[in-house]
């Protein structure tokens, strides 16, 4: 069977129009359904049973199964992670971010795992399991709308695992999401987080979507640093990066967001703010998320004071760079920024393989 919530709308009514010998007739009211209400009822539109039992044979709308929610309260409201279970036994982790002013954001999860290893994230601990679904991904919206009822206005892909690592089915997740027959997400409100896949990067350009948000996880300007504490500069270098998004420009007023994460006495001096104005010179318009670092369960530093990172941005500014201070959100229930995944399901994922 298909899934309804994997597909753009004319790419289910084809699949309705040659799965089904009547009812297709009805697929534009069965897509809102399940997009904007959450409900699979072919019923509901007039079908007799034949025509229902054929829906039902051919398509299905089961979302990831809730788990738990966790949640801090902070100044601008809660943030709140939801623990979701696929198919086949495995977890993935979405997040509510509040935004301040009644917005919020939220975080999608691509893959369950991710196999990119930076050392300051928990996900990357796990390594890779698998990659989601489109399904799988526009799932995690459809279960925070209409199960958890969460307010959810923007998304970005900056959860579990690497966004152009998983191409096809985030591709594929942006076109449902903007699709204007169902959720009619506008391509302003949905954001691609990249640890510097310039290949990825590259692909991207060319699906001309012009008003899509696009930021790269630098954390460090200085090849070695970086190498050392992301393994995709290894086989990606600084140069390589920089030139891939020197090129992607998709409008003229488009602001690259470069995501830096600040790790005391590893890459935080005054001549890691210099490099990081150098990285960022060619690019035209950035700006630059300093995000202190979320110790999870193998800390590789401490977390950066209040002090450190006001100096550090300050540092930026004197560069010229336009900066903006990530507020810490979720730390105490792991749902901040690098912190997400479960390191102990790969471990048993392995014994169950051994077994």
């Amino acid at each position: 069977m298909l899934a309804i919530h994997g597909m753009t709308f004319d790419a289910f009514r084809a699949a309705a129009r040659e799965r089904l010998e009547r009812g297709h007739g009805r697929c534009r009211e069965v897509y809102r359904d399940v997009m904007l209400r959450g409900r699979f009822e072919p019923e509901r539109h007039g079908l007799g049973p034949r025509a229902c039992e054929g829906w039902r044979s051919s398509f299905h709308s089961r979302l990831p199964e809730l788990v738990r929610v966790v949640q801090e309260e902070g100044p601008r409201g809660i943030t709140a992670k939801a623990v979701l279970r696929t198919h086949d036994g495995l977890e993935l982790e979405t997040v509510l971010i509040p935004m301040g002013r009644g917005r919020s954001t939220l975080c999608v999860s691509s893959q369950v795992g991710c196999k990119m290893g930076c050392t300051f994230c928990e996900t990357g601990r796990m390594g890779l399991l698998r990659n989601l679904s489109s399904a799988e991904i526009v799932g995690q919206l459809l279960v925070a709308r209409h199960v958890l009822r969460w307010p959810v206005r923007s998304l970005v892909f900056m959860g579990m695992g690497e966004a152009l690592d998983n191409y096809e089915q985030v591709v594929t997740a942006i076109r449902v999401l903007n699709d204007s027959s169902g959720l009619a997400m506008a391509q302003e409100r949905l954001t691609v987080c990249t640890v510097g896949r310039a290949d990825g990067i590259e692909r991207l350009a060319d699906e001309e979507f012009r008003r899509l948000n696009l930021s790269v996880s630098l954390t460090s300007a200085d090849q070695a640093v970086r190498a050392s504490l992301m393994p995709v500069a290894r086989k990606t270098p600084l140069e390589r990066l920089q030139q891939s998004l020197v090129a992607y420009r998709p409008r003229k007023n488009f602001t690259l967001g470069v995501n830096y994460c600040l790790l005391p006495d590893i890459n935080d001096s005054r001549d890691d703010a210099r490099a990081v104005a150098e990285f960022c010179g060619p690019l035209s318009r950035v700006l630059v998320h300093v995000i202190p670092y979320n110790p999870g369960g193998a800390p590789i530093a401490r977390a950066p004071t209040d002090d450190e990172v006001a100096r550090f941005i300050e540092w930026l500014r004197e560069e010229g760079l336009p900066v903006r201070k990530r507020v810490t959100k979720g730390r105490s229930v792991m749902a901040a920024c690098g912190q997400l995944g479960n390191v102990e399901l790969r471990e048993r994922r392995r014994l169950r393989v051994r077994r």
